[in-house]
């Protein structure tokens, strides 16, 4: 769209170098140019400043201050109960409070005989199957008597332990000898071991995950009080951007359209759709008019180019712009309006990697914002190599993990690119001038790339 979409095949593809090759390395001198986008200039088509009108005079935003002012933009989404089985991917809205103890009675931990005192031990005449699981009464224990026992099983008052199927020997005087010692409470969850009734097991704010789901079933709940998921929504802009097939007559594949979906949803946000209006300003003006989703993200347009209608139509709408173009290498053309009270839009520039940069630096805090849930600890890592930097920019480069806390920086990282970012595992956040070999580097972590324990780009 105008100055503000690259075409995401070609640029640097040609190259003979691996995707994960790295930064700066060369080949058969078609790689020289892997990284296309200038030190000083928009990111536009080329590297070329555009050549329309523009209004944008004003300093751009620091990229850490872009981030704090998106995660305060906007309060909690309305808490609502949900049933277990409803609330998996939204965020407590209060603190998880154990309702029962847990067990709520001790409670066999092995397959084995529940023993009163030292052995050996009589066992009960008759009676083969012993205590299982889910009775709701069981006959006390005296010293020198054994029952059988099975896993999650009641123990009965007066055993000491239980003994374990292997370690136990019967004799057919209805003699159970061990073949090990056995020490005082072994084998036995005694009650309130995990927890106590009224105990606080979990924070407001933690991600309900399927184990979230597990513990407070297992502490009675039948219901959570969380807070929703947001509904996005995303607006793809640029009569050039073609659904199917190959690029041609000037025309190229829409990429952020089947990218962002999936992404939002990574992130925690139903995704109510994906519409694509091309540069229509009537319709852009119609569509933010219509929709009700919690954040829309518009892809391009953001720029000062003839066909950029993404400011003039903020103006339109009487929005607010708390972000206006941050200072960051790619994506510096992002945005962030608040449209109405509670609803918010994130403008994300229409090259490629560009947009990912908006998507991780304003829509990801915002959307933390609306569920609720805190931010996480920075997560950093070495550098294997030397970063090079923008001279008063923010750049955020794809990189790989290496091991033992250490990343490389990846090659084909232009704004337009996308083989950077396929085989990373997260951008790393380097400081205007760049960085070098051996210094440490904040990583925005992907969502869905294991980090070694590290945490994930959606907590």
């Amino acid at each position: 769209m105008g100055s503000s979409h690259e075409p995401a095949a070609g640029d640097g593809a040609a190259g003979a170098g691996r995707a994960d090759a790295p930064l700066g390395s060369v080949g058969d001198g078609s790689e020289r140019s892997a990284d296309p986008e200038p030190t000083d200039a928009p990111d536009v088509p080329g590297g070329s400043r555009p050549t329309g009108p523009t209004d944008h005079t004003h300093a751009p935003t620091p990229w850490p201050t872009a981030r704090v002012i998106a995660a305060r933009a906007a309060e909690p989404l309305a808490p609502r109960m949900r049933a277990l089985d409803e609330a998996l991917g939204h965020t407590l809205a209060g603190r998880l409070t154990a309702l029962t103890d847990l067990p709520s009675f001790d409670t066999s931990a092995m397959d084995g005989w529940a023993v009163a005192g030292p052995g050996p031990w009589r066992l009960p005449e008759g009676d083969d199957t012993g205590i299982l699981a889910g009775r709701p009464d069981v006959a006390p224990l005296h010293d020198g008597e054994a029952v059988r026992i099975a896993t999650g099983a009641r123990v009965p008052p007066g055993a000491t332990a239980v003994l374990r199927s292997e370690h136990g020997t019967v004799r057919p005087q209805g003699e159970l000898y061990a073949s090990r010692h056995l020490t005082q409470g072994q084998d036995i969850r005694p009650r309130g071991q995990e927890c106590q009734s009224g105990d606080g097991l979990l924070a407001a704010g933690t991600f309900v995950t399927p184990a979230v789901l597990g513990l407070a079933a297992a502490t009675g709940y039948d219901q959570l009080k969380v807070t929703p998921r947001p509904r996005a929504e995303v607006l793809v802009l640029g009569d050039e951007l073609l659904r199917e097939g190959l690029p041609h007559d000037g025309r190229i594949r829409d990429a952020l359209g089947p990218m962002l979906g999936p992404w939002l949803r990574a992130l925690g946000a139903e995704v109510g759709g994906i519409r694509r209006l091309g540069d229509d300003a009537t319709a852009l003006r119609a569509a933010l008019e219509a929709s009700d989703a919690d954040l829309v993200l518009t892809t391009g347009g953001t720029a000062g180019g003839p066909v950029d209608h993404v400011h003039p139509t903020l103006r339109h709408l009487g929005a607010e712009l708390l972000v206006d173009g941050v200072a960051v290498r790619p994506g510096h053309p992002m945005l962030l309006a608040r449209l109405t009270p509670g609803r918010h839009l994130v403008g994300l520039p229409g090259n490629p990697l560009a947009a990912v940069a908006g998507l991780l630096t304003l829509a990801e805090p915002l959307l933390r914002a609306l569920s609720g849930r805190a931010a996480p600890e920075p997560y950093r890592a070495v550098l294997g190599e030397d970063a090079p930097g923008h001279p008063t920019d923010t750049r955020l480069i794809p990189v790989a993990r290496e091991g033992a806390g250490r990343v490389r920086p990846l090659r084909f990282h232009g704004p337009a690119m996308l083989r950077g970012l396929a085989a990373a595992d997260a951008l790393a956040v380097v400081p205007p001038g760049g960085t070098g070999r051996g210094r440490e580097v904040e990583l925005l972590c992907l969502p869905w790339a294991a980090q070694d324990g590290s945490p994930g780009g959606t907590r």
